[in-house]
């Protein structure tokens, strides 16, 4: 790499795009700089699934317009990433991770990748990811897919937790192999891999952003999202993602209630009249480090003024969540998905994927299909599927994160960055985001095998388009911790 523009790597949008302005750099500068370190250091962290081979091409169109009719804002000549179960109509393939999708080319660009292209962003590439978003197997391993192999966490790879299915977007963005990323999350694949990355995780409202385009597991609770290396970065993206689209229902609800820009509420001082709820039970499974960084989390919050009400009890936190509606959900989006892929395609139903994975088993099945298979046998009808749905809700919208934030004036509920407090916002489609809290010097080993060990985040959770409110807290947190360093594996490794 060009030691002269190293810099590049570690800035954030803002600071690439004043860069450009001012002319000290291209677009097509800071690509090649991301080009480079993917092609030295990818083969480590395995994060990225396949790179756009017009990048360069497009960076060039992109520092052509600036110079003859200005700027688009802030995304213009901006590299970003996308998980690989996002559509583009261009030269990448859109496979979910899954080997029986590896050539696929999608017919158009999904919502999200749309307007990323209208923001002047270059779409540098695909992203590793857990296969079918994490819902083929009861068994598969986070960061792993039968197309990429395993994506690794950068602050020690093959010995830390990745987490979550937008895993190789996460790894991508800590380890600088482009300026941001955008994931998806249906419970906890945006925000838990940006706890254990080091970066920050929007998960927005469920239908702040279409879904369109996008290979599904519940309409339910699917939204794409954020990953980027700060807050302030994180908003920026956010923006430039919403807006109704006719083809995904789900964003009526969004009317009124988004905004195109949401850098207004990068305000830190807004934490001097925030009140924060602590819900405890979240906290009981945690090991010593670990819960040392939520008390030093909740020390910050209260130093800056915050009025914490710990703890708060949520009443449905010990509920025991049924997955029949995701299950049903699942199969009905993904039939519907495959059956409008091309016909060089070799699947278009979920029978035909499980009979594919079957017939090339050795690549396909290291762990199996169980999911898969559970999800194609559901037996639900429509009319049962809306009746559970109706069920599913009722009971998390009468006694779960309103009622508790109504009860105490609450602005939010802060949580660990691992997975078990963020079903039941998942579940009501409600926003979450993640930021940088602290390094587990020594972790240990938890439940399921995996190692506490390193980065953790904490995590915001609020009601329904409470975005605002939620950045606001989370810029708060960031720059009054200011934790995120970035990982040193490239001084240990190289391809």
């Amino acid at each position: 790499m060009n030691s002269q523009l190293e810099w590049i790597v570690e800035k954030d949008i803002t600071g690439l795009q004043a860069a450009m302005e001012a002319g000290t750099l291209s677009s097509e500068d800071i690509v090649q700089v991301y080009l480079e370190r993917i092609h030295k250091y990818d083969c480590i962290i395995h994060s990225i699934l396949e790179l756009n081979p017009e990048a360069i091409e497009i960076a060039r169109a992109l520092d052509k317009e600036r110079k003859e009719t200005g700027s688009r804002g802030p995304l213009h000549g901006i590299p970003l990433l996308l998980k690989d179960n996002i559509d583009t109509q261009d030269n990448m393939h859109t496979s979910a991770g899954s080997i029986a999708l590896a050539e696929s080319y999608a017919k158009a660009d999904a919502f999200v990748a749309a307007k990323l292209r209208l923001a002047g962003a270059v779409l540098l590439g695909k992203t590793n990811m857990t296969e079918w978003s994490n819902f083929m197997s009861s068994t598969m391993p986070a960061g792993y897919s039968s197309r990429g192999g395993f994506a690794l966490n950068p602050y020690g790879p093959g010995e830390l937790f990745i987490s979550g299915s937008s895993s190789g977007s996460a790894a991508a963005v800590a380890a600088n192999f482009g300026a941001a990323a955008v994931g998806t999350e249906t419970a906890g694949s945006i925000v838990g891999p940006a706890a254990q990355n080091f970066v920050v995780g929007i998960k927005p409202t469920v239908g702040l952003i279409s879904r369109s385009g996008i290979i599904p597991i519940s309409s339910s609770q699917d939204t794409p999202g954020p990953i980027a290396k700060t807050v302030a970065d994180a908003a920026i993206i956010l923006g430039a993602l919403t807006g109704i689209d006719d083809s995904d229902s789900a964003t009526l609800a969004s009317q009124n209630l988004s905004f195109q820009d949401y850098t207004p509420f990068l305000k830190a001082d807004y934490l001097r009249q925030a009140r924060i709820g602590i819900p405890r039970y979240y906290y009981e499974h945690l090991d010593e480090e670990r819960l040392s960084i939520m008390e030093a989390a909740i020390t910050t919050l209260k130093k800056e003024g915050v009025t914490v009400i710990d703890p708060v009890h949520l009443h449905i936190e010990e509920h025991a969540w049924n997955n029949d509606v995701i299950t049903y959900e699942f199969k009905k989006g993904l039939d519907q998905y495959l059956s409008q892929l091309a016909d060089s395609v070799p699947v278009h139903s979920l029978e035909q994927l499980i009979a594919y994975n079957k017939k090339h088993e050795e690549r396909a099945l290291k762990y199996g299909q169980d999911t898969l298979i559970k999800s194609a046998a559901t037996t639900l009808t429509e009319q049962a599927y809306l009746q559970m749905k109706q069920d599913f809700m009722e009971l998390p919208l009468q006694q779960g994160i309103d009622a508790v934030l109504d009860k105490h004036g609450l602005d939010a509920l802060m949580l660990p960055g691992d997975v078990d407090g963020m079903y039941i916002a998942a579940r009501l489609g409600y926003p979450l985001i993640s930021v940088p809290a602290g390094y587990a010097l020594q972790g240990s080993i938890d439940a399921d095998g995996d190692s506490t060990k390193g980065p953790f985040g904490v995590v915001f959770s609020g009601r329904a388009f409470s975005e605002p409110i939620l950045i606001q807290i989370a810029y708060g947190f960031e720059q009054a911790t200011q934790h995120r360093f970035k990982p040193e594996f490239e001084k240990k490794l190289e391809c």
